[in-house]
């Protein structure tokens, strides 16, 4: 979609010819067919990876033969690579925010559950920090292999501690499965019905909620990106992956005509040259990390859909490595007064 929006423009200087690989989410391939790529052709930028496990499967060969990869999914942070643009949001972008939001008002006891890999050990590592933070405590963590659909022990571990929100890094039809059991759990026990005891997610988006059914109803998800688009309206990305994937080619269009040259020192020479005009809205890339500036927005599930519930008034700036957090300006705590 955004490939042709850039060859349609005529006032456009370049034109893009994709060249494509399918590593049909087998994690060996990804590096192999990145390798082919970079070594057969003349390309040198590479849009493609979900997982951060294929992310950086495909980094040393990137390093090796000078190619860039445009990164198109949320992940975990403490990472910055020169030879990787981040196009979505990192720790202080999705998890900081969406643990600021749910502790005040469910409050700070979480349990974590996740997919056995990189994306669930991280995020929950950042999490466990930031619920104690908050003044909570973590009631449990337990991982599930990619693909288990397994999880009678994790809702039953859950309805033993009674946490005040539940921090979902399942993926795929792991996490179909638990919000299944969740929902009828909350049927059993109105405890855990989401408007007291959320399921909370920071990559679940508008393209899992048919798998999920009625059992996603109230639960939260945060991004840069919701789908606003109503029937009848023009192609338009429907997904916070597919909506920075666009605003990666986007910016890497600008970059080029900005600099003559599609080479990634080039083109990342580009992103001190400020705004960049995107599906996402404006937004930055941070030439030191390059790590996108990005708006944050939280939903709830309605539906088909989500509603908006917040959304930041400026671009959130990114931290990968939270060095810039603040826990108590972030959760601050009543202060102690003596009872005489």
């Amino acid at each position: 979609m955004a490939i042709e929006a850039v060859n349609a423009d005529p006032q456009g200087p370049i034109e893009f010819v994709p060249i494509e690989r399918d590593p049909e989410g087998r994690i060996d391939a990804y590096g192999l067919l990145c390798e082919d790529i970079l070594r057969r052709t003349n390309a040198r930028h590479i849009l493609g990876c979900i997982t951060s496990w294929s992310r950086k499967e495909v980094i040393p060969v990137l390093e090796k033969f000078g190619g860039q990869l445009w990164y198109a999914c949320p992940y975990e942070g403490f990472e910055a690579n020169e030879h990787v643009v981040y196009m979505h949001a990192c720790p202080n972008q999705h998890l900081l925010p969406l643990i600021a939001y749910v502790a005040p008002r469910f409050g700070p006891d979480a349990f974590f559950v996740g997919s056995n890999y990189i994306w669930g050990w991280e995020t929950n590592r950042v999490a466990r920090d930031l619920v104690l933070d908050a003044g909570g405590q973590v009631k449990g963590e337990r991982y599930l292999a990619m693909g288990d659909t397994d999880v009678d022990r994790l809702i039953e571990e859950i309805r033993a501690t009674v946490p005040d929100f539940v921090l979902n890094t399942l993926i795929g039809p792991s996490s179909y499965a638990f919000f299944e059991a969740y929902a009828a759990l909350g049927r059993e026990d109105e405890r855990f019905r989401p408007e007291k005891r959320p399921i909370v997610s920071c990559n679940l988006t508008e393209h899992e909620l048919p798998a999920l059914g009625t059992a996603g109803e109230g639960h939260l998800s945060i991004g840069p990106f919701f789908d606003a688009a109503r029937p009848g309206s023009a192609p338009a990305p429907t997904s916070s992956f597919m909506a920075a994937a666009h605003a990666a080619v986007t910016v890497l269009a600008v970059a080029i005509a900005r600099t003559g040259s599609d080479s990634p020192a080039a083109t990342a020479a580009a992103f001190s040259g400020g705004l960049f005009d995107t599906v996402l809205g404006e937004i930055a890339i941070d030439r030191q990390t390059q790590h996108a500036s990005l708006p944050v927005r939280l939903g709830r599930i309605r539906g088909k859909g989500f509603e908006i519930l917040e959304a930041s008034s400026h671009l959130v700036p990114p931290d990968p490595y939270l060095s810039r957090y603040d826990p108590k300006a972030v959760f601050p705590r009543l202060p102690l007064r003596v009872v005489r």
